[in-house]
C-alpha cells in the first residue's frame, strides 16, 4: 500500500470517527444528544462514509482484486479490465455508499424541520455524482477494451521471448552453476569457521579479518548489517532477472507464464522490464586483488552487442574449441533451458554446435528486436494516453449535460442553443472527428504493424519508426523519414514481412539450349547439395524447374527455395541469397555450362563503282 498524506489523513480520521461512534453509542448522554432532530451517531455515521468510505472501499476491492488473480480461470482477460478499472469502480462504490447512508438516515423528519428545501438538492448532487462516475468507468472500460490487444495478445509472445533472451545472455556472461554454489559453499564455510573462533575468543590476523569482513567491519551474514555474497548476487545463482531490486521475475515463474494466465500485474512487470532496462552481461570475477566490485556492461549499441557475443563464446566454450556444445551450456543452466536455448541460435544444432559467427549474429538480433520492443511498448503507451485525453473532453462534455438534466437548471430553450452549437461543432470538426475516429479503428484494432516492423506499402519498403494516432512515421531505405496518414494507410493493403511466416525466394538463370542433359543434371545436383548442406539458411529440398525457352537458343531455368527466416532483415536475406548465387557461377563455369547468342549470317559485298555527274572530273579519276 502506498500511504500518501491524503491517505493518512483518512486513516486518522477513520480512528478518530471510530472512538467517537463508540462513544456516543456506549455513553447514555451522547446516545440522547439530537442535532436537527438527528441521533449524533447518525451523523457520524455520514461523516466516517463521507471521509473515509473511500480508503474502505479501496481495501475491499484490494481483497477482491487478490482473489480473483488466484482465480487461473479468470486471468486471461478479466485481471487486465480489473487492474484498469479498479479506481473507477472503487470511485461508484465509495459514491454508493454516500447515496445509501444518505437515503436511510435522513429520514422525512429532517426534511420537514429543513422545510424541503435542503435535502432534495443535495440528493441531486450525490445522484449527479454517482451518474459521473459510472460514465467515466464506462469510458474506462470502452479505452481498455480498444488498448487489450495491445498490451495481452499482441506483445506478450515478443516480451516473453525478450526476456529468456536476456536471461540466457546474463547467464552464459557469468560463472557456471557448480563454482557458483562451490564458492557459495566455501564462504559458508569459511563464516562458520570465523564464527566459531570469535566465539571461543580468538582473535583474528588483520589479513584474515580483511578478506572476511566488509568494510563496515561487520561479518558478513551478522544481523542487521547482513550482505550478499558474491554467489548470492548472481542470476543464475537466484534465477531472478530484474532491472530494479523491486521489479523482477523469477525465469522459471516465466516459463509457466502464457497468455491464458498471465494476469495484467504480470504483464505490466514484464512490460517495464522490457521499456525501462537493458541487455547487460555480468562479469563477477574479482578485478583485482584488492577487492573489487562486480562489473555489469549494458548492451546499448550493436557494438557492445558483438563484445558481448565475443566474451560469451570465451566464457563458454572450452579451450581451443571452435564451438559452443549442449554440454557447454549445461554447464550454466538446466538440461531443458540448454536444449531450449541451442534451438534459439540459426544455424545450431545438438551435434554441431554454436560457432561464434552465429553467437554474434543472434546477440545482435537480440538487442534489435528488445530495442524495437521497447520503442513499441513506448509509442503504444503514448497513443493510449492521447486517446484517454480526447475521450475525457467528450465525456466531460457529456457529464454536465446529463448534471443539468438531473439539477433540472436546463430548459427547452437551452437545448435549442444547445443543439444549433452543436451542429456548428459537427460543421466545423465532423471531418476531423470522422479522421480520428477511423485513425483509432486502425490503430486499436486492425493494428497492421508495430514499431520495428519491416512493411511494403506502395511497392516501397520501409521500416515503422513511429506510430501516433493520427499519423505512422516510415523510415526508408535512405534513412528518409515519410509520415503517412493512418487513413490513407487504412485503404492501402501493407505488407508486414515481421508477421510473415519464413518466406521464399526465387533465382531466375538462363542456359544455352545445346547443354547436355548430363551437365544439367549435374548441375541441379550440386546446386541442391550445397542448399541441403546450408541448412541454418535454407530449408531442405528445393525446386529447379525449367520454366521456358526463350528466342529458340536458351533455357529459361528458375531455383525456389526458402529461406529459414522472413524478409524482416533485409540484408541478411540478400547476404544469403548472394552466398548461393556465387556458388552457382562456380558450378557454372565448373561445368562449362554458358550462355551463347543465336549465330548471325553476315554477308560481305563489293561495293559499286561510284558514278555522279555532280562530282568534279578529278574526284572521279581519284575514285577510279
Amino acid at each position: 500500500m502506498k500511504f500518501s498524506p491524503l491517505t493518512v489523513l483518512q486513516l486518522v480520521g477513520l480512528i478518530l470517527i471510530i472512538a467517537a461512534l463508540v462513544c456516543s453509542l456506549s455513553i447514555p448522554r451522547f446516545r440522547r444528544k439530537t442535532i436537527f432532530a438527528l441521533q449524533l451517531w447518525k451523523w457520524e455515521v455520514m461523516v466516517l462514509v463521507l471521509i473515509c468510505g473511500r480508503l474502505v472501499s479501496g481495501w475491499g476491492i484490494r481483497v477482491a482484486v487478490f482473489f480473483i488473480e488466484r482465480n487461473f480461470l479468470l486471468r486471461k482477460r478479466v485481471l487486465y479490465f480489473v487492474y484498469g478499472l479498479r479506481n473507477a469502480v472503487q470511485n461508484c462504490i465509495w459514491l454508493a455508499l454516500v447515496l445509501i447512508a444518505w437515503y436511510c438516515i435522513f429520514d422525512k423528519r429532517v426534511d420537514r424541520m429543513t422545510d424541503g428545501k435542503v435535502l432534495p438538492y443535495v440528493t441531486k448532487i450525490w445522484v449527479c455524482l454517482l451518474v459521473g462516475t459510472l460514465i467515466w468507468l464506462v469510458k474506462t472500460l470502452l479505452v481498455k477494451v480498444l488498448a487489450s490487444s495491445f498490451h495481452v495478445s499482441t506483445f506478450f509472445d515478443r516480451i516473453q521471448e525478450s526476456l529468456f533472451n536476456q536471461y540466457v545472455i546474463e547467464t552464459l556472461s557469468g560463472l557456471p552453476l557448480i563454482e557458483i554454489q562451490q564458492e557459495h559453499e566455501e564462504e559458508e564455510r569459511v563464516m562458520d569457521e570465523v564464527q566459531k573462533l570469535q566465539n571461543a575468543g580468538a582473535t583474528l590476523p588483520a589479513d584474515l579479518r580483511a578478506n572476511v569482513f566488509p568494510r563496515s567491519g561487520k561479518l558478513i551474514g551478522s544481523g542487521r548489517h547482513q550482505k550478499t555474497p558474491k554467489a548470492a548476487k548472481s542470476p543464475r545463482f537466484s534465477r531472478t532477472m530484474s532491472m530494479k531490486q523491486n521489479e523482477g521475475i523469477s525465469i522459471d515463474h516465466l516459463h509457466r507464464l502464457n497468455q491464458k494466465n498471465i494476469s495484467a500485474w504480470n504483464m505490466k512487470r514484464l512490460m517495464n522490464i522490457v521499456r525501462n532496462g537493458v541487455l547487460s552481461t555480468l562479469d563477477e570475477r574479482i578485478q583485482d586483488s584488492t577487492g573489487g566490485e562486480d562489473e555489469s556492461v549494458q548492451i546499448t549499441s550493436e557494438c557492445q552487442a558483438k563484445a558481448a557475443a565475443k566474451k560469451i563464446f570465451c566464457n563458454v566454450a572450452k579451450p581451443g574449441s571452435k564451438y559452443i556444445h549442449l554440454e557447454d551450456l549445461m554447464r550454466f543452466m538446466r538440461e531443458d533451458e540448454a536444449l531450449k536455448t541451442i534451438h534459439l541460435f540459426e544455424g545450431a544444432s545438438e551435434s554441431k554446435g554454436i560457432s561464434k559467427r552465429i553467437l554474434k549474429n543472434w546477440v545482435v538480433n537480440v538487442f534489435r528486436e528488445r530495442r524495437a520492443l521497447a520503442l513499441s511498448l513506448n509509442d503504444t503507451k503514448t497513443a493510449v494516453n492521447k486517446l484517454h485525453h480526447m475521450l475525457n473532453v467528450l465525456v466531460g462534455i457529456i457529464i454536465v449535460v446529463i448534471w443539468l438534466l438531473i439539477l433540472k437548471v436546463a430548459t427547452t430553450h437551452f437545448f435549442i442553443f444547445l443543439s444549433s452549437q452543436l451542429l456548428l461543432v459537427v460543421f466545423m470538426f465532423g471531418n476531423t472527428c470522422k479522421t480520428t475516429f477511423e485513425a483509432i479503428i486502425f490503430l486499436f484494432v486492425m493494428h497492421p504493424y508495430d514499431v520495428g516492423d519491416r512493411c511494403e506499402v506502395d511497392g516501397v519498403q520501409m521500416v515503422v519508426e513511429e506510430m501516433n494516432i493520427l499519423t505512422t512515421v516510415f523510415l526508408r531505405y535512405d534513412n528518409q523519414k515519410i509520415i503517412y496518414p493512418n487513413t490513407i494507410l487504412a485503404t492501402k493493403p501493407i505488407s508486414n514481412y515481421y508477421r510473415s511466416p519464413d518466406m521464399g525466394d526465387a533465382i531466375d538463370f538462363c542456359i544455352h539450349i545445346s547443354t547436355p542433359m548430363e551437365k544439367i543434371a549435374t548441375m541441379k545436383e550440386r546446386i541442391i547439395r550445397y542448399i541441403e548442406n546450408k541448412n541454418d539458411h535454407w530449408y531442405p529440398a528445393p525446386m529447379i524447374v525449367m520454366r521456358d525457352v526463350e528466342d529458340m537458343n536458351r533455357l529459361k531455368w528458375s531455383v525456389w527455395l526458402s529461406h529459414r527466416m522472413n524478409h524482416q532483415d533485409m540484408g541478411e536475406r540478400w547476404a544469403r541469397r548472394a552466398l548461393l548465387v556465387e556458388e552457382m557461377v562456380k558450378v557454372f563455369k565448373e561445368l562449362d555450362i554458358e550462355y551463347r547468342m543465336l549465330p548471325l549470317d553476315v554477308n560481305v559485298r563489293n561495293m559499286p563503282a561510284l558514278n555522279s555527274n555532280r562530282l568534279p572530273s578529278n574526284w572521279t579519276a581519284c575514285a577510279n
